[in-house]
């Protein structure tokens, strides 16, 4: 592979420049300079807009975008009537109450400039959980993946201009990368696996959210399967990459209150007993007790082993037995804190 800017410019602002790039190569006076250029550039106009309003129609002729107005990543005003903002992430997230700020000095914009209503994008070519996608829609966002960005830029991969190809050949890199943990034995998964993974788990079962946590041994990647209230304790399942875990919160940011006279441990024994004693009944022999009993917060209470849910280490994954063996655990959790 020959070498690639953007493989060696990785970060959010290399992004935005070639954003900010692209949608000025919309505007209808750089046709004959670039003829596919444009077209993409006026394609990728079009699907940002209709992301907020969907039967959006309208020829895009006139194109002004730039970077970092008001600390708006990305801005690009269309046809003197359109006002895109685009908050451009990699691999971060949403900060500081950030969108909700930029959402209304967009909206100020307008109103003064006799603009519609902006059109707010947040446009991640990194992966993020859909628990967390829908909190930025719901924050008047719409969504413009990876896979948005990869299908839009493929339709003009003819062209020879190399800035538009080094950028779409890397973000087909990781797409790829993203979807190769079905071809992978499990053993040899890596964090971008663990992302694909996920991403995909979300979409065929609801789950509560996935993420990394970081921590002094050096983290790893995690998805909350189910969130579930006993005796005004949450008891979750969590997978922590290839372990199935049965786990507990004492922790006073999810709302825990302990009486004086109940102590952790207490609580812990008395939820691994009855995950134990139930697990017996339903038939699954496979929810073992950890190697040891922690004291945090956070306590992992009862296990259930790779193999016995997700596949051996020199495996590759069968997805469906995978997603009916984690619908099975769930609905196990949500049947005995019920009783």
């Amino acid at each position: 592979m020959r070498p690639n800017i953007f493989e060696i410019a990785t970060k959010e602002l290399s992004q935005d420049a070639f954003i900010t790039w692209l949608l000025q190569y919309a505007d209808e006076k750089y046709k004959e300079d670039d003829f596919i250029i444009n077209e993409c550039g006026n394609l990728f106009v079009q699907e940002l807009i209709k992301k907020q309003i969907p039967n959006f129609n309208e020829r895009v002729i006139n194109v002004n975008a730039g970077r970092q107005r008001e600390n708006i990543d990305v801005w690009a005003e269309i046809n003197n009537k359109y006002l895109i903002i685009i908050e451009d992430k990699t691999t971060s997230f949403q900060h500081s109450n950030q969108l909700t700020r930029y959402k209304l000095i967009a909206e100020d914009w307008c109103s003064k400039n006799s603009f519609e209503k902006p059109i707010c994008i947040y446009l991640k070519t990194g992966n993020e959980s859909q628990s967390s996608l829908n909190n930025i829609i719901n924050q008047g966002f719409g969504i413009f993946n990876r896979n948005d960005f990869v299908n839009l830029l493929d339709k003009f991969n003819s062209t020879k201009n190399n800035i538009f190809l080094d950028f779409y050949y890397r973000l087909s890199r990781l797409e790829k990368i993203n979807n190769d943990f079905e071809n992978k034995v499990i053993g040899d998964w890596n964090g971008a696996d663990w992302q694909g993974f996920f991403q995909f788990l979300e979409k065929e079962i609801e789950i509560v959210n996935w993420h990394f946590v970081n921590n002094p041994s050096g983290g790893f990647w995690n998805a909350v399967i189910v969130w579930e209230i006993w005796n005004n304790i949450p008891v979750y399942i969590q997978l922590e990459e290839t372990k199935l875990c049965f786990k507990i919160s004492t922790h006073p940011d999810d709302d825990v209150k302990l009486p004086t006279d109940v102590t952790r441990g207490l609580i812990r024994n008395s939820i691994y007993d009855l995950i134990i004693s139930k697990a017996n009944e339903y038939g699954f022999s496979n929810i073992r007790k950890p190697d040891r009993f922690g004291n945090g917060h956070y306590m992992t209470v009862a296990i259930v082993d790779s193999e016995n849910w997700l596949g051996f280490k020199d495996s590759k994954i069968d997805k469906k037995l995978v997603v009916d063996s984690i619908t099975k655990y769930k609905n196990f959790l949500i049947d005995i804190v019920s009783l």
